[in-house]
């Protein structure tokens, strides 16, 4: 079956094609058939787009979706408030149900939102069932999604280890692949949340570095946030040669500029959350310093326990914070503002699909309206009240788009919304979810009251 999406402004986010007004895609199955101007139609389902504009699918590279059920708690925590209170209590109280309805409706909510592809990093899965759960979430949702998976970080009980001295579990690597997430071009695909060196050990790191390059897998670690575990490791994984693409870094306020010129040199990509790590204390997001580089620069939402998951926001916030810091960097060293701005919006656009993309080793399937990649796309509608009149189209989608103008969200040529509606059910759904997040909540708090009383 073919589908003509006709008549629209198209941002394809290909080097190559560039951008047309108007424009035209046309989908088979599941992939970008054609790219232009009058595209033969006669056997296709021709949708008029006219007075939107079409992107590619926005990317959301790092989030915890686990924690949907837990919007706005930690809106007011720090970083090692967060620590404290959801790590060694809120995550605690999670059944593998509790995992499956957050994994699910947090995931529709980004579809809600325009973003077609999550990096879904799940480190609150201390049974193979809460795995299970989180896979099954996201696989009746429909997004597009690469499953991290983690561990858990809670306090050792007597006779345990830290959470730091615990490999990542082979036999859990071993038994997704050969189930759940066995088909390495599926829609959700595997993953490795590993500690890296910034949460453990020495020996740990390594063990966790190898076993992803043994699977051929992303590996993802959040790099920033209170003292390092392993002072020094960093140097050791690099004189063993484990840097690479394959090599996610979250957040990574504590590494120095010297390292980030190395890295950005060996392919390592760079997930930043610019609106949490200004909230919980992370420090400024290291944005430029990645741009300086020429290293990758994809962006996530990260927590939604502390903001929404709209990542035109994020995708704001990054741009308007860099911005930022370079001009006041030219005032203090110039004794004026820039010239010009440092940074282009079409770099922020580019920083949420292509180089999204770029983080989770899917750029050869997602990311630009290309023919042959995925058909991963949204249409916005951007003849509302709030992006009229269009001047420049980039602009308008970076810095005017909001959830309101997401008219219709297309994952592998199967559409998840239409005018402006979710086609899914989510009434029993956020009865649910309301549910859970209320039970969980409320547990954590009566466990604190039992504590003070006894």
């Amino acid at each position: 079956m073919k589908t003509l999406l006709t008549n629209a402004i198209v941002l394809t986010l290909d080097p190559v094609i560039g951008d047309l007004n108007p424009g035209q895609v046309l989908v088979e199955g599941d992939r970008i058939l054609a790219v232009g101007r009058d595209l033969p139609a006669d056997d296709a389902d021709v949708i008029d787009c006219r007075g939107g504009i079409l992107i590619p699918g926005l990317v959301n590279a790092h989030m915890h979706t686990w924690q949907t059920a837990l919007r706005g708690v930690a809106a007011n925590w720090t970083l090692l408030e967060y620590f404290g209170h959801v790590h060694r209590g809120l995550a605690t109280l999670f059944t593998p149900e509790d995992i499956h309805i957050a994994t699910r409706m947090g995931a529709l909510n980004q579809l809600n939102s325009g973003i077609t592809t999550l990096g879904d990093w799940c480190h609150n899965n201390p049974t193979p069932a809460h795995t299970d759960a989180g896979v099954r979430g996201l696989q009746e949702a429909g997004i597009r999604a690469v499953f991290f998976h983690g561990s858990p970080k809670p306090d050792p009980k007597p006779g345990q280890p830290h959470f730091s001295e615990i490999p990542h579990p082979r036999g859990e690597v071993e038994r997704l692949l050969a189930g759940p997430l066995g088909e390495p071009d599926g829609r959700v695909t595997l993953g490795l949340a590993i500690l890296g060196p910034h949460y453990s050990t020495l020996d740990v790191s390594l063990h966790d570095f190898a076993l992803a390059k043994e699977f051929g897998l992303v590996a993802s670690m959040h790099q920033g946030g209170g003292p390092a575990v392993s002072p020094g490791a960093w140097d050791v994984i690099e004189e063993r040669g484990l840097l690479g693409s394959d090599i996610n870094i979250v957040h990574g306020q504590s590494l120095d500029d010297d390292q980030l010129a190395r890295f950005c040199a060996q392919g390592v990509t760079f997930s930043i959350a610019p609106e949490n790590e200004m909230t919980q204390g992370h420090g400024f997001p290291i944005t430029g310093h990645v741009r300086r580089h020429g290293g990758v620069v994809s962006l996530g939402v990260d927590l939604e326990s502390v903001m929404s998951g709209d990542m035109f926001t994020v995708a704001r916030m990054a741009l308007g914070m860099q911005r930022s810091l370079d001009n006041d960097a030219s005032r203090r060293e110039q004794g004026s503002m820039p010239a010009t701005s440092t940074v282009r919006v079409r770099e922020a656009l580019e920083w949420i699909t292509i180089d999204g993309a770029r983080a989770l080793g899917l750029e050869d399937r997602i990311g630009s309206l290309s023919p042959g990649k995925q058909a991963d796309i949204v249409l916005l509608d951007s003849g509302m009240l709030n992006m009229q009149p269009v001047s420049d189209p980039v602009s308008s989608v970076v810095m005017q788009a909001s959830l309101a103008n997401v008219d219709s969200v297309m994952v592998a040529g199967k559409f998840h919304k239409r005018n402006g509606q979710l086609l899914a059910d989510v009434t029993s759904g956020l009865r649910e979810l309301e549910a859970s997040g209320h039970r969980i909540y409320g547990e954590l708090q009566a466990r604190k009251q039992h504590e003070e009383t006894t």
